[in-house]
């Protein structure tokens, strides 16, 4: 990931948008000499020239930050291709309903790539009443625990927070075919189909 705007990042985008340098100088109020130092890599665009030119070049300033265009093919908005993301500074858990570009904490954040659980990251489901009682049977130390777990399904998503030094057991209405996910502090997000 870059730190800052590269070069070749402006250049990129600005022929996607099928502009000239003059044409995107003007926009944004410098000389076409400017742009072309940006694009060449000897100069950098100031820090207040950021908003107008993400937005000259249609996309968000994170994005052109971080050197890649985002496209969220996911219109009809299934629940079951959300996207989460773990800040690994506040521990704050966010989601999205299709690609994007999440930041927390001044990080850009990775979408979670969720496997299938071993044996020491074991969940099991019980049917209590009209509802699932959920069991991941871990450990929760402050150094190593279970930091939540969410049902998601084509229209919606249930997500319930752990806390260290708690119990990592919770009840959930488990309705339709969906994917149950949990996340390990040390490694990572597990998920499993459900009903099996």
């Amino acid at each position: 990931m870059n730190t800052y705007v590269t070069g070749n990042t402006v250049r990129l985008l600005r022929e996607m948008r099928k502009l000239t340098q003059a044409e995107l100088a003007e926009a944004i109020g410098v000389s076409s000499k400017t742009v072309s130092k940006w694009e060449t890599g000897k100069g950098l665009p100031d820090i207040s020239l950021l908003q107008p030119l993400a937005q000259t070049l249609g996309i968000s300033v994170i994005e052109l930050m971080n050197g890649e265009h985002i496209t969220n093919r996911n219109v009809s908005a299934n629940m079951l291709r959300c996207k989460f993301y773990v800040c690994p500074i506040c521990g704050n858990i966010l989601h999205s309903m299709g690609s994007a570009v999440v930041s927390c904490c001044g990080v850009t954040l990775p979408p979670l790539e969720a496997e299938e659980p071993d044996e020491s990251h074991r969940i099991t489901v019980e049917a209590v009443e009209d509802e699932h009682f959920l069991t991941i049977h871990h450990p929760m130390t402050k150094d190593h625990h279970i930091s939540f777990a969410a049902f998601v399904t084509t229209d919606r998503i249930q997500t319930v927070k752990f806390y260290p030094e708690g119990n990592a057991e919770t009840r959930l209405q488990l309705r339709g075919m969906g994917q149950l996910y949990w996340y390990c502090n040390r490694h990572g997000p597990f998920r499993r189909r459900f009903p099996l």
